[in-house]
């Protein structure tokens, strides 16, 4: 029996595991020590400041460069595409990588469609109406398949990209492993938003109906790259600033900061680790009015495991994540959602991190992703002479 060698691509823009805000190297950090673990050889191809164990790192700037997403397209450009040339050079020198889990949006694919002998799974964590130009005409070569994180999210792909799918994988978080048994907290009196302060997360809709729906509400999470009201202040004070120029900036200030008052409604910034896992663990619901096709959920998950109730709009892949009436309640419009806001107290802690513990365990991904990894084996080319096989955790 050989040993399958992956090549995990973070790519370049935060650490793995992540200092908080971020959703793909949190999936990564999830799922590289439960390969190891089941004989996975990984080489983690990210930046400088990743702490997460591995046979190897590919390393191509020393610290993450998300702060740079934001900025003008030829500033930014060439960010992904340096970290993509390194790992193409690691491809042509390094024969022994026997396949590829890329997870960096539009470059990966691309690059990695350069080197037929090799392999590739590339997960999809975003909104497949990006991109239209590329993904409406994908060509992986017969080398280049993707996944989904959700039914939904591949169901709306365009024909050629979908035609190159293996399947989906719910996301996983480590918060799910014996969720069933951890003793929990005493609920609080706040709800919470967790993720980005976005237009897409819908933080207006929620600070605007806490004083309707009578709960206090925590909204926690970066404004753009400011991770905290102290850094945002101090940005829009600058005279010679650029606070101004991200768009997640203009929309705090305009839709969601008229409704915080700093005690109905606050902003915290980037929480992480125990801390992050304390506000979600005593909140009463984990707010979802998402004004996207939300296609992966990490931030539903963690609720769930944490035995948080999930409140959400009924969009993306929320109805295959969330059992209505035990593990959350869905809603379909504004007044709905504020209906369900205030319903969710009645829903089971216990079942929900129940329910996590058996949907939704690093371990239970990790299975899945190997049958994928043999699966484009199998379907493409083999770098070594024998098709690894790797027992099931």
């Amino acid at each position: 029996m050989s040993t399958l060698t992956v090549l995990m691509n973070a790519g370049p823009w935060l650490p793995v595991p992540p200092n908080g805000y971020g959703g793909i190297e949190n999936v990564i950090a999830t799922l590289v020590p439960e390969l190891r673990r089941r004989g996975v050889r990984v080489l983690l191809a990210t930046v400088g400041t990743s702490t997460q164990p591995a046979e190897e790192r590919i390393v191509t700037f020393a610290e993450g460069q998300f702060a740079q997403l934001q900025q003008p397209y030829n500033r930014a450009a060439g960010i992904a595409a340096a970290h993509m040339h390194q790992v193409s050079r690691e491809l042509i020198r390094r024969p022994e990588i026997d396949l590829v889990h890329d997870h960096v949006e539009a470059w990966g694919p691309v690059v990695l469609a350069a080197h037929p002998d090799v392999p590739v799974l590339h997960t999809l964590h975003w909104d497949l109406a990006k991109h239209p130009d590329l993904y409406g005409r994908f060509d992986g070569g017969g080398h280049v398949f993707v996944n989904g994180v959700s039914a939904s999210q591949m169901k709306r792909a365009p024909a050629a990209l979908r035609s190159h799918s293996v399947g989906h994988v719910y996301l996983a978080t480590p918060l799910a492993v014996d969720a069933d048994r951890r003793p929990r907290p005493s609920k609080g009196d706040h709800s919470v938003v967790l993720g980005r302060i976005s237009p897409l997360k819908g933080q207006h809709l929620a600070a605007r109906l806490a004083r309707q729906v009578g709960q206090r509400l925590i909204l926690a999470g970066p404004v753009g790259p400011y991770h905290h009201p102290s850094a945002l202040d101090r940005a829009l004070n600058d005279p010679e600033g650029t606070a101004l120029s991200y768009p997640d900036v203009r929309y705090w200030l305009e839709q969601v900061a008229p409704h915080v008052d700093g005690d109905r409604v606050r902003w915290i910034g980037t929480v992480a680790g125990a801390e992050r896992d304390d506000l979600v663990a005593t909140a009463r619901s984990a707010l979802f009015p998402l004004f996207w096709e939300e296609p992966g959920g990490t931030a539903v998950v963690e609720s769930l495991a944490l035995g948080t109730p999930v409140v959400g709009l009924r969009r993306g892949c929320l109805p295959e994540l969330v059992d209505p009436g035990i593990t959350g309640l869905l809603a379909d419009d504004e007044e709905g959602f504020a209906e369900a806001w205030r319903l969710a107290d009645r829903l089971s802690p216990a079942a929900c991190a129940a329910v996590a513990a058996r949907r939704f365990t690093p371990g239970r991904a990790a299975d899945e992703y190997l049958a994928l990894y043999q699966q484009v084996r199998a379907l493409g080319p083999t770098r070594g002479n024998l098709l690894a096989e790797v027992p099931a955790g």
